[in-house]
Parts: structure tokens; C-alpha cells; sequence
């Protein structure tokens, strides 16, 4: 009798082990998934977002490990943990020498690559359960609803991966602005092709199981066809779309697998990525329409049919400028991403330091789109440890400007250009930009008279109230901040 109890003890203890580990791997995943919306939530404010991003990793690694010791299927754990963890270690050390190494110049190159990656990570599990199915002989036996998500995760992960490697060589200026006749027409037609062959092969309309091939190559040539037309200013936008699709294929992954917390996570990438993509359209006054069908973002070709300048273009001298900075009650500094470029940012903010020593309000105007990707200038500004409260947004700062005395516009080109509001032919018509002109002076500091990356030709340098500051931003930036001391 005793070792049937023992025995009866044995097997109850077996069957409840596992539940109890699901059980704890559950609580881990709710503790992921609260990590990864509290941590949102804080990087809507610069001065927690670092602390906010810190929180999401931790419950990410949380989940990770969780679901590398915790995990069970059918009774069975998972296995291969030298190779899964030969994978973190090799990411883990390629992600931080990475993110080492990366100027703020090229931060926006390095979104883009490891947004590419995340897309091809979400393929390559649809890929996998696919080859699953086809082995096991079960490809036509399958639920329709779970072969959908597999094509579905194949075909926006594969779209996301090749736009972004388009978007980083476009971004690297390695590629240029390329569109197919009827380009339009083609890429909803190709869309359509991929939605109905998906569709097809998930409901046994095609047996075929090479029909996945066929499903990744054409995503591939959509993802490629989809970004290769979108002009340079407008490449912003682009980013923010594709880190949705990313997030969404990542939310098919977690479908899949029943994960909760992968599920929960693609769930927030994606629907915080088409959420920035709305207000960067709204910025740009783009239509998120035109951006899924390939049509966004006006072609240089237009800029050729732009209205020509008219007036003469006025210098202005390192001591003229200091002078008239120092005497200014009110000075406004406009960042681009030329101020990135030459690592101005440091003495930028020496430059704000010194004109409040003299009794000048300095404010930055910050367009949702300045630089080459969203909260560009935040960042790079943050960096040199300017006050948070001096960065006002776009709306916020345009009402000042007529009680602007100095607008110092540093490596910004495109989006003070006036031509936005003024010039129908011009491929940035329409978008809104900082009002810069309605202050009192505008200096334009600028490496030469090149067009910014719309390609275009500012009407600003030609305005009475303006003068340009040509030379390298970091050491013109430096020898105004030596006139000021020196006045």
C-alpha cells in the first residue's frame, strides 16, 4: 500500500512540475510585458527615455532566459543551449562594438540594419515552421488560419528586411533615387500578387509547397521596390513605417509559438511605429496612403521645375554675427543634420551657455523631421547635455519667431526652406516647416551652397533678413563662441 502511495506521489509530482514552470515562465512573460509598456511609456519624455530603454531590455532578458530554462513542449525542454547561447554572445558582442563605434551621422544607417534584421529574424521563423509542416507531411493538412500566418510573417518580414537594407544604402548615400515607369501600378499590382498567392496556399488552392519560394522572392522584390523610389527628405518617415512591419512580422512570430510576451511585444513595436509613422506623415503632410503604395516623397526630377531664385546671396563675418547674437534678447538655434555631421553639438551648447551669460534667452527648434530619422536632433542634443526644457517642438516654436531677434540655423536646410509654403513645383510643397523667416535675422551656417537632401534649392539664402556663415560647423561654431567672449 505505501508504494502505491509513493508511487501515486511520484506521478502527481511529474505531471504538476511542469505546470509549475509554465506557471512561473507565465509570470515572467507578464513581468516582460510590463517592462516593455512602462518602458514606452517613458521614452516620450527625453529625460526618462534612457531609463525607460534600460527597463525594456531588462524585462526582454528576462523573457529570454525565461523561456530558455522554463520552456516546454509536450514534456520536452528545449534543447541545443551551447548553440542558442554560441548565437547571444555573437550578437551580444557584434550589437555593442556596433553601437560603439556608430557616429550620431550614422545612427540612422544603424537603425535601419538592425530594423533589417529584426525582419529577417520574423522570415526566418515563418521559414522554419514551414519546413516543419513540410516534413512532417502535414504542408496540406495544416489550418488555414496557421499557414496565413506563416505567409503572413514571411511576406512583412521579407518586405522589412529589404526596405531597410535599401533605406541604409540610401541613407549611406551608396544608393540613389530610382523610379520604374508606372511605379504605382506595379507595386500594388506585386502586392496584390503576394496577398493572393499567400491566401491561395494557405486555403489549398495551391499544393505546391515551393509556393513559399515563390511567396519570399517576390516580398523581397516589393520590399526593394517599395523604398527605392522614396526621395531622400522623406526617408524619415520610411524608417518609422518599417519598424512597424518589423514589429507586426515579430507579432505572426509570436502567433506561431503561442508566446505571449513576443506576441505582446510585436504588438507594441508595430503599433508604436504606425503611430510615429501618422505624426511623421502629418509633419511631412504626406499621405500614409501614398506611403504602402509606393508613391511618397516628391522626386528630384521636380526640383528642376522649381521657380528660380531671385536676390543675391548676403555673408556675414564671425565678429558681425557674434555682435549681433550678443545685442539679440531672444536667439533660436535651428539643428540639422549638417550640425551632426561635423560633431557640433558640444560647442553648440557652448554657444548657448555663453549667450545666457549675457542675458540672451536661447531656445532649439526642433522639426518632428530634422536630420535623417525621427528624434534625430533629441538625441544628438542630448548628447552634449542640453537642457531638455530648451528643446521645443515644431508647433510650439513657430509662434515665437516673430519675437525672434537671431535664428541660427546650423547644417538645417530643407526644413526652413520657404519654398514649402510658396512654390507648388517644389517636392517638399505642402510640408510644414519652422517659420523661420518671420524673425528679424537669419544666419545659415553652411559648409557651401549644395542643396540639402531633397535636392533642392532654399529660398532662405536669397531672403533680405538673411546672411550665410559659410565654413564647417564645429570650428565656426568654435570661433563665434571665442568673438562672443572676446566682445
Amino acid at each position: 500500500m505505501q508504494s502505491i502511495l509513493n508511487s501515486t506521489i511520484l506521478l502527481d509530482t511529474a505531471a504538476v512540475a511542469p505546470t509549475v514552470k509554465q506557471n512561473i515562465l507565465n509570470i515572467l512573460y507578464m513581468f516582460g510585458s510590463i517592462s516593455f509598456i512602462y518602458g514606452i511609456k517613458m521614452l516620450g519624455k527625453p529625460e526618462t527615455a534612457k531609463r525607460g530603454n534600460l527597463i525594456a531590455a531588462v524585462g526582454m532578458a528576462v523573457a529570454i532566459f525565461g523561456t530558455i530554462f522554463l520552456y516546454e513542449n509536450e514534456g520536452k525542454a528545449l534543447g541545443n543551449h551551447i548553440w542558442i547561447f554560441a548565437g547571444l554572445i555573437v550578437g551580444t558582442v557584434i550589437g555593442t562594438l556596433m553601437a560603439k563605434k556608430v557616429k550620431m551621422t550614422g545612427m540612422p544607417q544603424m537603425v535601419s540594419f538592425f530594423n533589417g534584421m529584426g525582419g529577417a529574424c520574423a522570415a526566418l521563423i515563418s521559414l522554419v515552421e514551414f519546413n516543419h509542416l513540410s516534413h512532417a507531411g502535414n504542408f496540406n493538412d495544416a489550418e488555414p488560419l496557421h499557414l496565413l500566418i506563416i505567409f503572413l510573417g514571411l511576406v512583412i518580414g521579407s518586405i522589412s528586411f529589404a526596405g531597410s537594407m535599401i533605406a541604409f544604402g540610401k541613407l549611406d548615400e551608396k544608393i540613389k533615387d530610382k523610379t520604374l515607369p508606372l511605379q504605382q501600378v506595379v507595386n500594388i499590382g506585386l502586392l496584390l500578387v503576394i496577398l493572393v498567392i499567400a491566401f491561395a496556399a494557405s486555403f489549398d488552392m495551391i499544393t505546391n509547397p515551393n509556393v513559399l519560394f515563390l511567396i519570399l522572392g517576390l516580398s523581397l522584390i516589393y520590399g526593394v521596390l517599395f523604398v527605392m523610389p522614396i526621395g531622400g527628405a522623406d526617408m524619415p518617415v520610411v524608417i518609422s513605417l518599417l519598424n512597424s512591419f518589423t514589429g507586426v512580422a515579430a507579432a505572426m512570430g509570436g502567433f506561431l509559438y503561442d508566446n505571449k510576451v513576443m506576441l505582446f511585444g510585436g504588438i507594441l513595436v508595430g503599433s508604436a511605429g504606425t503611430l510615429l509613422t501618422v505624426v511623421m506623415c502629418k509633419a511631412m503632410n504626406r499621405s500614409l496612403t501614398n506611403v504602402l503604395i509606393g508613391n511618397f516623397g516628391g522626386s528630384k526630377a521636380a526640383a528642376g521645375e522649381a521657380k528660380s531664385m531671385n536676390g543675391s546671396i548676403r555673408e556675414v563675418s564671425i565678429s558681425d554675427a557674434a555682435v549681433l547674437m550678443k545685442y539679440s534678447k531672444k536667439v533660436v538655434i535651428v539643428p540639422g543634420y549638417g550640425l551632426a555631421v561635423a560633431q557640433a553639438q558640444h560647442v553648440c551648447h557652448e554657444l548657448e551657455q555663453v549667450l545666457e551669460q549675457e542675458g540672451v534667452e536661447v531656445k532649439y527648434a526642433i522639426h518632428p523631421v530634422a536630420g535623417r530619422m525621427p528624434g534625430h536632433m533629441n538625441v544628438l542634443l542630448a548628447e552634449s547635455n542640453v537642457s531638455y526644457d530648451k528643446l521645443v517642438e515644431m508647433d510650439d516654436i513657430n509662434p515665437e519667431f516673430k519675437t525672434t531677434d537671431v535664428v541660427l540655423i546650423v547644417g538645417a536646410n530643407d526644413v526652413v526652406n520657404p519654398a514649402a509654403k510658396t512654390d507648388p513645383a517644389s517636392p517638399i510643397y505642402g510640408m510644414p516647416i519652422l517659420d523661420v523667416e518671420d524673425a528679424a535675422h537669419t544666419i545659415v551656417m553652411k559648409r557651401s551652397m549644395k542643396a540639402g537632401y531633397a535636392g533642392i534649392e532654399n529660398e532662405l539664402f536669397y531672403s533680405p533678413k538673411n546672411r550665410m556663415l559659410f565654413g564647417d560647423a564645429k570650428k565656426t561654431l568654435t570661433e563665434l563662441v571665442s568673438e562672443l567672449k572676446n566682445i
